[in-house]
């Protein structure tokens, strides 16, 4: 079967209506397996592109210290909305000083019509601080960072608000967003954006760009946001490596400003687009008394409550016909442990007669032929798989390898027409630049004593079976690896009308649903009764 592939993601859509109008078939699941295809890669492109310095206007600040910046949705259930935002000034250096979060109110007003806000909403602030008590290390607190939840919102209507503090005349200007729909068998968010390892580079933003212009109305962001541990080294110094610059430092240290550049980098879109994040290893941020993740936890507002979980390192939502499960790969994943318990707990409420579809993500793919990170997370997967399965996961996005890769539906390794289609998108655009590799190819094998997790253990393995039997990596590309490119870029997750839903039906009657997946080719996910 064939895969359409395009330059750019403007493009995609031009492409879609040429392959429906000429009544060429659309490859969908059900065709597979697939064939192993691999787009050649032009090493001229591999040169990725600079970090954004801070003194760019899209990463400067913009507003006085008491009024909301940063501004960011979050989805909380089908009926609310999380809002984030920062305000005052965020300090580094050697001696800093906390603000205090009670000394600027956190409200939303919000309502049907612009400029008319028939609801008031008030939330919780916080603020964090990164410490670094070595010579040459710059110690970091944060700004005020606020979390509102508003409800009693409606599917699919437009809502106006404003966030800040009435009482100090501080309330932002005006920004706008559409509710998803309800959860329902025949109704979906109309654009899902799948963003990972974005970064904050030149290529970053023609990512952001492209994704802009695609008007999601969700974003799944698949771990490693800001590279901010990289900035001082790799990124905005240069320096290759940390040890070069810091050779006393005991703890690798993270530029925390990154993550206030990023936070107004991206407001143009998260402030109208809900973002749902997942941490990744450049979240971990390691300080003082082993405190780790601070900023990730810190900064973004999940529906972790909501879900049942105890963790803001997964938990799960609803958008319409679709149940997204969020999992943590830097906490405890064993079987016997908390995660696992509330994710079988969790996947065992869901009825598929309301959400058909069940996609999971998390940072570090389980399935990847490519030699970095191979089989790095192999213990994770040895944990969960059999869980995901039992339930008929459809859909799995990772990032973390910096490239694009699609899976023939796989369980254990093995072409299974019931396992989930795994998705690789760790090519956002950051300092590291794409991943390039195969470890098919020829001197590209990692050995076993490579790609170690930062969390949890190592449980490399040689195949025990099929073509790799007996051997860690293959000598070709395997036959559950059916598409792979290295490219900058983001996904493009997109929901087919009901008539065309009934069509497919009736064609294979094997199918309940179907999604298309963009990145950079089109096909058809579909769900295949198991």
């Amino acid at each position: 079967m064939e895969d359409y592939t395009v330059g750019m993601v403007l493009t995609f859509f031009l492409i879609i209506t040429k392959l429906v109008g000429s009544g060429k078939h659309i490859p969908t699941t059900l065709d597979g397996p697939f064939d192993p295809v691999t787009i050649r890669f032009d090493p001229s492109l591999r040169q990725g592109s600079d970090d954004i310095p801070m003194n760019d206007p899209r990463l400067k600040k913009n507003v006085t210290s008491i009024f909301p910046e940063q501004i960011a949705l979050a989805v909380s259930t089908p009926t609310s909305m999380w809002v984030s935002w920062v305000t005052g000034d965020a300090q580094i250096g050697s001696n800093v000083t906390a603000l205090e979060p009670a000394s600027v109110a956190s409200e939303v007003w919000y309502g049907k019509e612009s400029g008319k806000y028939t609801n008031k909403r008030k939330g919780n602030a916080t603020v964090y601080s990164q410490l670094y008590p070595f010579v040459g290390l710059l110690n970091y607190t944060s700004g005020i960072i606020h979390h509102v939840r508003i409800d009693g919102l409606e599917p699919g209507i437009k809502y106006y608000y404003k966030c800040g503090d009435s009482s100090l005349s501080a309330m932002s200007e005006e920004h706008v967003f559409e509710t998803l729909p309800l959860p329902g068998h025949s109704s979906y968010p109309r654009r899902i954006a799948v963003i990972g390892d974005l970064g904050l580079t030149r290529n970053s933003s023609t990512t952001i760009d492209h994704l802009t212009k695609n008007d999601p109305s969700l974003i799944l962001m698949v771990g490693d946001l800001t590279y901010a541990n990289q900035y001082l080294t790799t990124g905005g110094k240069g320096v290759p490596c940390f040890s070069c610059a810091f050779p006393d430092a005991p703890i690798r240290e993270s530029y925390q400003p990154r993550w206030d550049g990023w936070g107004r980098f991206m407001e143009p879109l998260i402030s109208k687009v809900p973002m749902m994040v997942i941490e990744g290893n450049h979240e971990i941020e390691p300080q003082v008394a082993e405190i780790t993740f601070k900023s990730y936890l810190t900064r973004f507002a999940v529906p972790a409550e909501e879900s049942g979980s105890n963790s803001n390192f997964y938990y799960s939502f609803d958008a319409g016909g679709v149940h997204f499960v969020m999992l943590g790969a830097y906490v405890d994943y064993n079987s016997t442990g908390a995660q696992y318990a509330w994710l079988k707990e969790d996947l065992g409420k869901v009825d598929r007669t309301v959400t058909p579809w069940l996609v999971a993500a998390w940072h570090p793919p389980w399935y990847n032929s490519y030699s970095s990170h191979y089989q790095e997370f192999e213990c994770m997967r040895q944990e969960m798989e059999e869980l995901l399965y039992q339930y008929g996961i459809d859909i799995v996005f990772s990032g973390h390898v910096h490239a694009y890769e699609r899976m023939n539906r796989v369980y254990n390794y093995t072409l299974d027409s019931c396992g989930p289609v795994y998705i690789t998108v760790g090519d956002g655009g950051n300092i590291e630049k794409v991943d390039v590799d195969h470890a098919d190819v020829p001197g590209k094998c990692p050995s076993q004593g490579d790609n170690k997790p930062e969390f949890g253990g190592v449980c490399h393995l040689n195949f025990s079976s099929g073509p790799a039997k007996g051997r860690f990596c293959w000598d070709r590309q395997p036959e559950w690896s059916a598409f792979r490119e290295s490219s900058f870029g983001h996904g493009i997750l997109e929901g087919n009308n009901e008539t065309e839903q009934a069509a497919q039906v009736k064609e294979n009657a094997a199918v309940s649903s179907k999604w298309s997946w963009v990145m950079p080719l089109f096909f058809m996910v579909t769900i295949a009764v198991c």
